[in-house]
């Protein structure tokens, strides 16, 4: 049987809700998120205290081997979403939106952010700019909560020219603050940057009242993320910069994922060494 997700002492955690998340913003209380993509991580994610569990499309890389996230399906993503949420007790959901899913029309994004929401998701996560802010409102009104995903968007890899900081100049940092109004303004809930200057996005984290999450882009981010297998260190290859191993003496996954969890509470991650 699984432990039963902590909260305050040795209190019975609370479900993690959109309102809380937001409080937690206006309290300066950090929040961690980790991707999750089964039940039995989910389980143990949610009792060692992570806020959100993302169904990351990332999925393809880690679990099948792809060479990016672009051939990641939907119901690749819907299986995973529904794995995920038949293994969490408290934590909030977040699930992506594949490449290809949403990019054609609003309805197009309805029927599959739809999809998602019902097999267990509390949120779904789109890339893009302010292009696709008019998506994000149609979902929003229709009571889908939607996280924006700015920066490093690895769907538009191919576009951006590799997984390259963005926002590096003046020109490019007033495009993405301009960006994240943007999204805030036609509804988003949330808003992730990845890969981008720890000060500018500090700054815009001050600028927006809805919370931000980071990879790649400092600890004055309202929250941060990793891909679980990153910071457990059993994904191969050459880990990212912003990526800390957190298996680095611990005795299990599970009191790696709570120092994590401590460390981002904490404000002791990310560190100078692991921001651009």
């Amino acid at each position: 049987m699984s432990a039963q997700p902590q909260g305050t002492g040795n209190s019975p955690r609370k479900a993690v809700t959109l309102p809380a998340l937001l409080e937690m913003k206006k309290n300066q209380d950090k929040i961690a998120m980790l991707t999750c993509y089964d039940a039995c991580f989910a389980s143990v994610l949610d009792a060692s205290g992570v806020d959100i569990l993302l169904v990351g499309d990332s999925l393809g890389m880690v679990l099948a081997g792809m060479p990016s996230t672009l051939p990641v399906s939907m119901d690749m993503m819907e299986y995973h979403t529904r794995c995920v949420a038949a293994g969490n007790q408290t934590a909030f959901v977040v699930a992506d939106m594949p490449f290809g899913s949403y990019q054609e029309s609003m309805e197009q994004a309805y029927r599959n952010a739809a999809r998602l929401m019902a097999a267990g998701a509390n949120m779904v996560k789109l890339e893009g700019t302010a292009w696709l802010a008019p998506t994000v409102e149609y979902l929003t009104t229709r009571d889908i909560p939607v996280c924006a995903h700015l920066g490093l968007t690895p769907q538009s890899v191919s576009a951006l020219g590799g997984y390259r900081v963005q926002g590096r100049d003046a020109k490019a940092a007033k495009v993405l603050k301009l960006n994240a109004k943007a999204m805030q303004d036609a509804g988003a809930q949330l808003v992730l940057f990845e890969l981008i200057p720890g000060k500018l996005a500090g700054d815009i984290s001050k600028s927006l009242t809805v919370p931000t999450i980071g990879i790649g882009a400092g600890v004055d981010c309202d929250g941060q993320v990793l891909v679980l297998h990153d910071m457990l260190n059993v994904f191969p290859g050459k880990k990212p910069k912003f990526v800390r191993n957190f298996m680095d003496n611990q005795p299990s996954i599970q009191a790696a994922v709570q120092a994590y969890v401590s460390a981002v509470k904490e404000k002791t991650f990310p560190t100078a060494d692991h921001t651009f």
